[in-house]
């Protein structure tokens, strides 16, 4: 009976990880609509979420079945437990890289980016696609130097997107409200998608050891 439940709990790991990936490989592609004003990428971008939808309510039937039929405790339950968070968390991300996408078809055919950022959200795109692939791996191998970077990279990503925020508040802004407004949303998508991977990093830990901070102190 446990080999089984821990067989099933080895499968909802992969879904995690899978959802990461998908989160990853969705703001990858809403960063390139937004860097090269494609609105094709921005459109499969924001249909191929159901994917991440379907996957996010396959993943709360297995543990909510895990939980009638195998009525886990300790280090078992707490890993049922943090796999319906990761689902929301991995969700949330993808809808994330969706409201990057809706800026771009909105936009369309002008660009949601002055070119003077361009390179700015090139780097924040970039580091956004690392940090779903990290949460991703920790979720498979329960990595604590991954997880330590996770917490690293989302420490930069506040840092890029503070420069941003100077950026749009400076006396040299010249390109008016609504693209400042477009640029802090923007800049705030990235944001909330880094922390939904810190979230994770900090569930797995959890899972693990039931420690809820990535370090002490935290």
């Amino acid at each position: 009976m446990r080999t089984e439940f821990h067989h099933q709990l080895d499968a909802l790991n992969t879904d995690l990880a899978h959802m990461c990936e998908l989160a990853g490989e969705a703001m990858q592609r809403a960063t390139l609509s937004l860097l090269t004003v494609d609105l094709d990428a921005a459109e499969q971008t924001i249909t191929e979420l159901e994917t991440l939808a379907r996957l996010r309510h396959d993943v709360d039937h297995a543990a909510l079945t895990l939980l009638a039929r195998q009525a886990p405790v300790a280090s078992d339950l707490r890993a049922v437990v943090a796999a319906v968070h990761i689902a929301s968390d991995a969700d949330r991300m993808g809808g994330l890289a969706g409201h990057v996408a809706r800026i771009v078809r909105r936009r369309h055919p002008e660009s949601a980016l002055p070119s003077e950022v361009v390179a700015q959200f090139s780097e924040i795109g970039s580091l956004a696609v690392d940090l779903a692939d990290d949460a991703a791996s920790v979720i498979v191998d329960g990595d604590p130097v991954r997880a330590s970077r996770i917490r690293d990279d989302d420490a930069a990503m506040n840092d890029m997107h503070r420069r941003l925020f100077s950026t749009v508040m400076s006396p040299q802004w010249s390109h008016g409200v609504p693209a400042a407004v477009d640029l802090v949303l923007l800049g705030r998508f990235y944001e909330r998608f880094a922390d939904h991977a810190v979230a994770i990093a900090a569930r797995v830990l959890f899972r693990s050891t039931g420690q809820t901070a990535l370090h002490p102190g935290q």
